[in-house]
């Protein structure tokens, strides 16, 4: 172990030691939830661990704080879009609800088209969705955004990369 992975680990075990509990109670009082509040704390401190930079903290709480709501924020996106799913399968019909062990797969495969979407930049992501999603043509699309057809084109051209580059 070098000098600096040492440094660094020194610094996460202070950084835990002295603020883990402080940040557990804040984000309870934001999730209302102790069992999601200390997931999300030991979530931020695997993040801290794996960022190299602990060393480099002058303000701990404020560090904590803007990691953990970043967390916070993906952790929300999650769970709102868990529940969309299970109210999608609330409107079909019971013989065509996946099988229970499929519903991990399909809820992973939605969480990855998301961080997907969010990759993209938004017009790109908008153009994307109204194709694939709502089926609109890309003329449409164009006079929908006030864009060019050109554009729709070369926008559909960068969702779609991005989707291979991802596979």
């Amino acid at each position: 172990m070098s000098i600096d992975d040492s440094a660094h680990l020194n610094a996460v075990d202070t950084l835990y030691s002295d603020h883990h509990d402080w940040l557990v109670r804040w984000l309870r009082s934001r999730l209302g939830c102790a069992h999601n509040a200390a997931d999300l704390a030991q979530d931020t401190f695997t993040r801290i661990l794996a960022s190299r930079d602990a060393t480099t903290v002058c303000e701990p709480r404020a560090y904590l704080t803007t990691i953990a709501k970043s967390l916070m924020v993906n952790w929300y996106r999650r769970q709102a879009l868990e529940r969309a799913y299970l109210d999608a399968l609330a409107h079909i019909p019971e013989t065509e609800v996946p099988a229970p062990e499929q519903h991990l797969i399909i809820l992973e495969t939605l969480h990855e088209i998301d961080q997907m979407l969010d990759l993209l930049a938004p017009k790109v992501r908008q153009t994307f969705l109204l194709s694939q999603i709502e089926g609109l043509k890309y003329e449409v699309i164009a006079e929908q955004l006030g864009v060019s057809l050109g554009s729709v084109k070369r926008y559909m051209q960068q969702a779609f990369r991005q989707c291979l580059l991802l596979m």
